[in-house]
């Protein structure tokens, strides 16, 4: 058996017990128990590291963490000639970030020079941190706003930048020693990444950029996966900072996605939609492999298969229902209390991007055409922004429902929660009204649930539904309303149409297919990486072996890799 060595690079998730892609990489890590991780977490905030790790199994043979949100004066005063090449090179980087965002959707392409120019500057940097010790002191110096400052006021220069104020490149500053901070780790050490078979970034962005240096360092080959697309996270989180921050951090991240992309071996897209923005950020088409997410479908096979086993006798069932239709209205009776055949459920993490205002809105208008119906919005707030904005909705539903409310707000946080399998099992159709979605993780938990679905048109929404569920533009009540109504009324619709979705989740969306998918990934990845000067213990002389991956088999005598 084949065992492969890899680094995996993680930006404020797993092993941590808070984050993004925890659940992800903890079932790729435990699905893939014949190779050895060595895990390399960036944290994102304190809370984050207060709440521990999860146990990493067996395989995972080593963990290093170190903090984004914070970083100690690393003792790394340089000299003349240091100092010196930190102001040529960070220069060299701002210059870059005033020449715009590399390949950027909007943005015209750039020449290659100005690429060059960057990534020389994000290189060379990298390489005197690593001389020197660190790199902290330097770039939060004075030197390095003075850097920003000559290039914002050079000839030139988008107006943007010619604009900006002491306090906007301070702003500047500040978050490009935040991001820069991998390259003051010591994580780029013959024994670190330099002798892994390769690095597997679970994002983009500031996760990949220690697999950057691997790269450089030692030649490890990197594969880069992403489910959401970091650089447009920063462009709608920095919608609010004053236009020249705004403009030099956009130009700072779409150069480094750049050179993410154009320096991976692999790009594993986790839908068509991240796919498209890789690509108009420059990644080349025979780099990609898009793989689905794996999701576990074990806690919702039995709500899945009770759906499916409606499907054939269900349509007697559902003649009683039809009789009940009049004057064009159809007036769904439950016999639990409400939540079977006429409750729409939303499920997920609430936030202003979800837009349950436009759900209970839309809600209004189908209580007007169906008076049984019934809404259950299942989720937690787990910021202050999600509190303020769940707090609004219970008002605005208070607002629109006088007397026995139909709308129910279940905290998913807390204890007392009930499951999640149960929350879609007693729904009749599972409704998604995102404005601003990624891969849409509960309209793949409704599938295994065999659920019909009514979901916006965003993100990958599309593609992961198929011809299994209704899709309507965002932001519209009323086309909302009017498929949601349109399911409801038809009970034998939502059968078939909730087998053929739960159908598409087992072969798409599993975590089996996921971990097959990666296995093969890494075992092409380490085979055609470059060749390295590998000596047997009991040989004098190093060899050339080109597929070091496939010199490590089980039972084997261990080798020494040098370079």
């Amino acid at each position: 058996m084949l065992r492969v060595r890899i680094g995996l690079l993680t930006e404020g998730g797993y092993p941590y017990a808070r984050g993004e892609a925890r659940l992800w990489c903890d079932r790729l890590v435990r699905g893939l128990g014949q190779h050895e991780f060595r895990l390399y977490a960036l944290s994102r905030d304190r809370e984050q590291e207060r709440a521990g790790w999860v146990d990493v199994p067996a395989q995972v043979t080593q963990v290093r963490t170190a903090p984004l949100w914070t970083a100690e004066v690393d003792g790394a005063w340089y000299g003349r000639r240091a100092r010196r090449r930190f102001a040529e090179h960070y220069g060299d980087l701002a210059a870059g970030l005033c020449a715009g965002p590399a390949g950027a959707p909007g943005q015209g392409a750039r020449s290659p020079q100005e690429a060059d120019r960057f990534r020389s500057a994000l290189y060379g940097l990298a390489e005197l941190a690593r001389e020197e010790g660190g790199m902290v002191a330097a770039l939060r110096s004075e030197e390095a706003v003075r850097a920003l400052e000559r290039v914002c006021r050079a000839p030139g220069a988008p107006r943007a930048a010619r604009e900006a104020r002491v306090t906007d490149l301070l702003l500047v500053g500040a978050h490009l020693e935040q991001a820069l901070r991998p390259l003051s780790l010591d994580w780029y050490a013959e024994g670190e990444l330099g002798s892994v078979d390769l690095c597997h970034a679970a994002a983009g962005g500031l996760a990949a950029l220690p697999g950057l240096l691997a790269r450089h360092f030692h030649g490890v080959p990197l594969v880069v996966t992403e489910y959401g697309v970091p650089l447009r996270a920063h462009y709608l989180g920095s919608a609010d900072a004053p236009p020249a921050v705004r403009a030099l951090l956009a130009a700072f991240h779409g150069r480094l996605a750049a050179e993410v992309y154009r320096s991976a071996a692999m790009l594993t897209p986790g839908n068509t939609h991240v796919r498209r923005w890789q690509e108009r950020c420059g990644a080349d088409r025979s780099k990609v492999r898009t793989v689905y997410p794996g999701m576990s479908a074990a806690r919702f096979a039995a709500a899945g298969e009770r759906a499916g086993g409606r499907s054939g006798a269900a349509h007697m069932a559902n003649g009683a229902h039809m009789a009940d239709v009049a004057d064009g209205a159809h007036v769904v009776h439950a016999a639990d209390g409400g939540t079977g055949p006429g409750t729409l459920v939303w499920v997920g993490r609430i936030e202003p991007s979800k837009d349950l205002v436009t759900l209970l809105h839309a809600f209004a208008a189908v209580r007007q055409r169906v008076p049984g119906a019934r809404l259950r919005i299942a989720g937690s707030a787990p910021d202050p922004e999600g509190a303020a904005y769940l707090l609004h909705c219970e008002e605005l539903a208070g607002r629109l429902f006088q007397g026995d409310p139909p709308v129910e707000f279940v905290d998913m946080s807390g204890p007392a929660a009930p499951g999640l399998a149960d929350v879609y099992a007693r729904g009749a159709v599972i409704v998604l009204s995102s404005v601003v979605e990624g891969f849409p993780v509960s309209v793949v938990e409704a599938m295994f649930s065999g659920r019909a679905t009514v979901s916006t048109d965003v993100g990958a929404v599309v593609e992961v539904v198929g011809g299994t569920g209704l899709v309507v533009p965002p932001r519209d009540p009323r086309a909302l309303a009017d498929a949601c109504v349109a399911l409801l009324r038809d009970p034998a619709r939502r059968d078939r149409l909730g087998a053929a979705a739960r159908a598409r989740a087992m072969e798409l969306f599993t975590v089996e297919q996921n971990v097959a998918a990666f296995h093969r990934i890494y075992l092409e990845v380490a085979g055609r990486c470059p060749a390295r000067r590998i000596a047997e213990a009991d040989a004098a002389e190093p060899r050339p072996f080109a597929v070091p991956a496939e010199l490590r088999v089980a039972g084997a005598e261990s080798v020494e890799v040098t370079r």
